[in-house]
């Protein structure tokens, strides 16, 4: 129980990654803030696995409202806040011949959600953290994000190599401010995403080019981040995790 005392705010909470880090979190102690956008239903049964250890709250993270409106409904709810995971995401596809207005638009939308919402709430934790005796930032980044994506979700690439950048550079200015920041890089995970990946193209599609030829569980994320939260992890500042299965290594 290592989390004891934290509430930590996760965003985008009800897709299979969310649950999971939600899940860890509050195995070892933490209180969740638990984001959800429109299915309140999935975000309903969650907190009632993690035995109520925690808060419902409903953002539009497309919205550049959204974040404030977050930010203030989780304060609110958990009375104080130690931590922040940015794991909500999108991925959009758009080909490089679309119209320009298309390709705009899935850009637009798809780095407002996954870049800068984060951004908005680091901003708002940053300033609060360092009122309130601290706290830790985890962004949940890519494997798409080191190495390049394919050309019709380049946008998503973009966005994951943006909030690895965003990372390091809260972890280095903020560190003396008692704010720390993590980044995780995921490779592919095994959620619906990655299912339906595989209905297409098959298992071994999916598993190639990953040595230990297996997909990352959701339930290894929830546990490396819960990790990475423990208050004897200070030196893991400004560090991006890789969990791959060395499919990438740097």
């Amino acid at each position: 129980m290592k989390l004891v005392g934290q509430s930590i705010l996760v965003t985008g909470a009800t897709g299979a990654i969310g649950q999971a880090i939600c899940r860890a979190l509050a195995a070892d102690g933490a209180d969740v803030v638990i984001h959800y956008g429109r299915n309140r239903d999935a975000a309903e049964t969650l907190l009632k696995t993690l035995e109520g250890k925690g808060w419902l709250v409903a953002a539009d993270l497309s919205d550049p409202a959204g974040p404030q409106s977050l930010w203030d409904q989780a304060v609110a709810s958990a009375g104080k806040l130690t931590g922040l995971v940015n794991n909500a995401g999108i991925r959009s596809e758009v080909p490089i011949d679309a119209p320009i207005d298309e390709w705009q638009r899935v850009w637009n939308r798809e780095m407002r959600v996954n870049f800068l919402s984060a951004v908005d709430l680091s901003k708002l934790a940053i300033q609060y953290f360092r009122d309130n005796g601290g706290g830790r930032i985890i962004n949940m980044a890519s494997r798409a994000g080191q190495r390049g994506y394919t050309s019709s979700a380049m946008a998503y690439g973009a966005s994951k190599a943006a909030l690895i950048n965003l990372t390091k550079s809260i972890a280095q200015s903020h560190g003396h401010e008692g704010v720390t920041a993590v980044a995780l890089a995921p490779g592919w995970v095994r959620t619906e995403m990655a299912e339906a990946y595989i209905a297409e193209h098959g298992e071994a599609a999916a598993v190639a080019g990953i040595p230990i030829a297996m997909m990352a569980a959701p339930d290894e994320i929830g546990e490396i981040t819960a990790f990475a939260f423990r208050p004897s992890q200070a030196s893991l500042n400004g560090a991006v995790l890789d969990v791959n299965g060395g499919s990438y290594m740097r």
